[in-house]
């Protein structure tokens, strides 16, 4: 059973464009399909609609489909993760 917490991180995950399934694998140990399934039950319909017409054939969601420029799971952008588990969040509260 996962958290709160690591089901959003996966939504997160799963939602960026160069963040392939199996850095979610590897991370969380689920497999494409289960994030499908996460992510059918956690999102609206049209959510969940949008984000299969988007993930669908994307190469940077498939490490095996992937152009040798694209050579990291994550965006420079998005918070640092350690020993494949989720960095401490900052409390929004606390801004």
């Amino acid at each position: 059973m996962l958290s709160t917490e690591e089901t959003d991180r996966i939504i997160e995950m799963a939602w960026e464009d160069r963040t392939p399934f199996d850095a979610i694998k590897i991370q969380f140990g689920l497999s494409e399909r289960q994030v499908i399934e996460l992510m059918r039950n956690n999102l609206q319909r049209k959510s969940w609609e949008r984000w299969r017409t988007r993930v669908q054939g994307r190469k940077t969601k498939h490490v095996a489909q992937r152009v040798e420029e694209v050579d990291r799971f994550k965006c420079t952008r998005q918070r640092v993760i350690s020993s494949n588990r989720i960095a401490k969040r900052v409390n929004k509260k606390s801004l």
